[in-house]
């Protein structure tokens, strides 16, 4: 125990010097928040990959799918690494940059106002960012809360009590320039910590065929192509978290932020070779948890909560903490500890950044007072970003849900509303007012509509799969992807016949 405490305690020190670091060198809005739009391949592609994944990922997602879909849930990690890495930073990365400066604007909101001409829209999405990054920043703190509690023995409350004040001084302190300094460290932290763990979970479950002959026995369809769930919930999950990329403004903001196209190119590869190995790890360790937990196990019985029905039923937010605590010797259990800390922190600065900037820079200074001073704007974005982790600390006290729900209506939501008219308007000139408006918030009501009916559905069933987070947030942006060229349509026609 005391050898946790002083490592975190090393910890949390290094990530606040490099804050003050980070806070001498800032000296606009545009450094707090872009760290001056300069910033080089290597910085950009660990804070890209770790913003990416978080204690969400590691606690809530990976035990969750890892349970019910068994290997088959890996197929998350390829659309991660091939869809939400590398056709992002291929395909929309340089666009991304190039925007911005021919626009001159520095956040999504603005980008959508001045490409079609819309304050309405505009304002909208400030309300979208603001109102669900909370719920998906209060995941971020359940999950690492989750760890603490068990790491420490501590109560819920109280770690994440101390998790939030830390994480509101690291990033008021500094901004996107210190948040880019530590992602480097952070990333390198993820990448020896998994592969430590990747090795200590195979030997714990007797090498790769003992850990595939122990699913094979709970169930067959654990170690088949599609799991137990079928394909439908499995596409909705490799959608959702592959697709939602090109429009979550916490990674869209690392463009506006990179240097030049070359750093794009050498980024582009650094970062999908991270997310392949930390996401490959992740999905893997949670496909061990039918391995590892048993609801026969007297010690392992909190874990479960028996159904009417006489079916134990785990507390899916629980199965990570209890494996990754209970996988390495007692020496090197604090390597776990860190790892996830490091995730969670980069994805907690990445959130915070984006939903005080939606306050302060798009919807005060585009809507208040649209003359306000350079030091203005930087001073309300610090106080904005302590009111955010404020409310996001408040909303993981509730403990209202699981995490990979929150997780999946978070991301459907802002998906569904972004992923049209962003994604189309960087790719296309003909895409029209109409056709942004109305795939943003058909998208949207979609994904609420869907998720609205799920709630009423029983856990694991068929319809709660369709309905639920995963299913609603794909279906959601589906509907908003097409919908933009769909209503833009006539404009394409009408361009035709002009050439």
């Amino acid at each position: 125990m005391i050898s946790k405490v002083v490592v975190v305690a090393l910890y949390a020190i290094l990530v606040v010097v490099i804050g003050i670091i980070g806070m001498r060198r800032t000296k606009s809005f545009n450094d707090f928040f872009l760290a001056g739009g300069n910033v080089g391949p290597w910085l950009s592609a660990f804070s890209y990959g770790t913003a990416y994944f978080s204690a969400v990922m590691f606690i809530g997602f990976a035990g969750k799918v890892g349970w019910g879909f068994g290997y088959s849930g890996l197929w998350i990690t390829f659309g991660n690494a091939f869809i939400g890495v590398l056709a992002v930073w291929a395909l929309i990365g340089w666009r991304i940059k190039k925007m911005s400066t021919e626009y001159g604007v520095s956040t999504m909101s603005e980008f959508l106002e001045k490409r079609f001409n819309s304050s309405f829209l505009k304002l909208a999405a400030v309300l979208v960012i603001f109102i669900f990054m909370i719920p998906y920043s209060a995941a971020v703190f359940m999950g690492l809360s989750y760890l603490f509690e068990i790491s420490f023995n501590i109560e819920y409350w109280i770690a994440l009590t101390i998790i939030g004040v830390f994480t509101a001084t690291y990033i008021i302190l500094g901004g996107y320039k210190s948040m880019a300094l530590i992602d480097v460290i952070f990333g390198m932290i993820m990448v020896v910590s998994v592969s430590i763990l990747l090795i200590f979970t195979i030997n714990k479950g007797g090498g790769l065929s003992g850990i595939t002959q122990s699913l094979n026995d709970i169930n067959p369809g654990l170690t088949a192509p599609v799991g137990p769930p079928g394909f439908f919930p499995l596409f909705a999950l490799v959608f959702l978290t592959a697709v939602a990329p090109f429009a979550l403004p916490q990674l869209v903001q690392k463009f506006y932020a990179i240097k030049d196209k070359k750093s794009i190119r050498i980024g582009m590869i650094a970062s999908t070779f991270f997310a392949l190995l930390i996401s490959f790890v992740g999905f893997f360790v949670g496909s061990t948890t039918r391995v590892f937990i048993r609801p026969d196990n007297p010690d392992q019985a909190h874990l479960f909560h028996i159904t009417e029905t006489g079916a134990a039923v785990p507390n899916f937010d629980r199965l990570m903490p209890e494996v990754l605590t209970n996988m390495l010797p007692g020496g090197l259990s604090i390597i776990i500890l860190i790892l996830i800390l490091a995730a969670s922190m980069s994805t907690l600065a990445a959130l915070v950044l984006i939903s005080s900037s939606a306050i302060s820079k798009d919807f005060y200074a585009g809507f208040i007072n649209k003359k306000a001073s350079d030091k203005t704007l930087t001073s309300l974005m610090r106080v904005m970003s302590g009111v955010f982790v404020f409310l996001a600390v408040l909303l993981a006290l509730v403990e209202f849900d699981i995490i990979v729900e929150i997780l999946g209506v978070s991301w459907g939501a802002i998906g569904s509303f972004f992923l049209g008219p962003f994604v189309w308007g960087l790719m296309s000139k003909k895409i029209t007012k109409a056709g942004a408006l109305t795939s943003a918030f058909l998208g949207l009501a979609t994904c609420l509509i869907l998720y609205s009916i799920g709630q009423g559905q029983p856990e694991g069933s068929a319809l709660s799969w369709y309905y639920g987070a995963p299913g609603a947030g794909t279906l959601g942006m589906i509907v908003s992807l097409l919908i933009a060229p769909i209503v833009s349509l006539p404009n394409f026609f009408k361009a035709n016949k002009t050439e």
